[in-house]
């Protein structure tokens, strides 16, 4: 399903906004969703030519669905989510493993729960005005002329943008976090594949229960969304063959098969076994370090970055 806010319009060359999110991933659409609910429009300028889905699921703690029910959408994802009331991390060198509950703080905590990113960004763009989401619009260049209040958004197709505000939220390789100067994110060495594992018939998984599992430097996790549905990760030391294995999901299965995963208990295998190859994602997993961001201009004037763009972290 597309958006109805997603629908792209032909621009003219020029054009002035009041406020350009740079990037329509959850940041972007968040930022465009509260902007809105407080009276202010604005304009979300995506390179891709559709809402990106890659990374297939995410766990929301308390705090992220607070901000989501302040948001208004929380409401259209809960009752498709049930929540998770505990982690076992297993260390598979020692035997042991560790329970860690998840109480809610609250009464009235929605509690952690892990969603389809797909899901999430639709739900916030549903939020947002036709014509809000301006997809396949990539940035080449940004400048501020002399003393002007407005800064240009230079785009592929020969547009720009000007806007008295610019936030921002494209992403680890943020082209405005580069123009503000921030420091470009430092490879952790390590890298994540991410899928997820769909059983028609159901998995026999315990649906309130997160897995981990640790051993020879790779992590391995599952996470239900729902009954049939397992969000599935594992995180390793980044190899030299990745990049070429990452464009292809059928390499990156065939990797995880018969290397990362062979040595994981057989519930991991299992999952392994019932990924769903459209859903498959490898990536190195980058970070800022923290005192480039404290000692780093993550804004200039009325240009700022938010989210990755700002402070990309690793899972651990």
């Amino acid at each position: 399903m597309v958006s109805r806010a997603a629908t792209h319009t032909p621009m003219e060359k020029e054009q002035q906004q009041e406020v350009a999110i740079v990037g329509a991933g959850i940041a972007g659409l968040a930022t465009a969703v509260g902007l809105k609910r407080v009276g202010l429009p604005s304009l979300v300028l995506e390179k891709s030519p559709e809402l990106r889905a890659a990374g297939a699921a995410l766990t929301l703690f308390p705090n992220a669905w607070r901000a989501l029910e302040a948001l208004g959408v929380a409401h259209k994802l809960t009752p498709l989510y049930q929540a998770i009331e505990r982690s076992r991390v297993t260390d598979l060198s020692s035997g042991t493993t560790r329970e860690v509950p998840f109480s809610r703080t609250n009464r009235g905590d929605t509690g952690i729960r892990s969603v389809h990113r797909k899901a999430l960004l639709e739900a916030l763009a549903e939020e947002l005005e036709p014509g809000t989401i301006r997809f396949s619009s990539k940035i080449t260049s940004i400048d501020q002329e002399g003393s002007s209040p407005l800064t240009a958004l230079h785009l592929d197709d020969g547009s720009v943008i000007k806007a008295k505000v610019v936030i921002g939220c494209d992403g680890v390789h943020s082209v405005v976090a580069r123009w503000l100067g921030l420091a470009e994110a430092i490879d952790s060495g390590r890298s994540a594949i991410r899928g997820l594992a769909v059983f028609p018939e159901g998995h026999e998984l315990i649906n309130n229960e997160a897995l981990q599992y640790l051993g020879d430097g790779k992590r391995a996790g599952l996470v239900p969304l729902n009954s049939k549905e397992l969000y599935f990760f594992i995180t390793h030391t980044s190899t030299a063959a990745e990049k070429e294995m990452a464009a292809e999901a059928e390499l990156t299965l065939i990797e995880v098969t018969e290397n990362l995963a062979k040595d994981f208990p057989p519930e991991v295998q299992t999952a392994v076994r019932h990924l769903d190859p459209a859903t498959v994602s490898w990536a190195p997993l980058l970070f800022r370090a923290p005192w480039n961001i404290v000692l780093g201009r993550i804004h200039r004037g009325c240009v700022a970055v938010s989210g990755d763009a700002m402070h990309p972290m690793t899972p651990e």
